[in-house]
């Protein structure tokens, strides 16, 4: 199963408070009706504090 893409993920963490940490991420994709393509994702991330979306884009391409 291929990846989704970045623009889909942040669609489902607009709106997050950042810094934010990777568990909080995953909560907020899930609170917006986030896919389990895209929160599988977001739980390979490392666990750290990510300061903005591109943060967030650049991990979750590398993943």
């Amino acid at each position: 199963m291929a990846a989704p893409n970045p623009i889909q993920m942040q669609k489902f963490l607009s709106g997050v408070d950042y810094p934010c940490t990777r568990d909080k991420l995953v909560d907020h994709a899930q609170s917006q009706g986030a896919p389990d393509d895209v929160l599988d994702h977001l739980r390979k991330l490392p666990d750290r504090e990510y300061d903005g979306p591109n943060a967030v884009s650049a991990e979750f391409s590398r993943s």
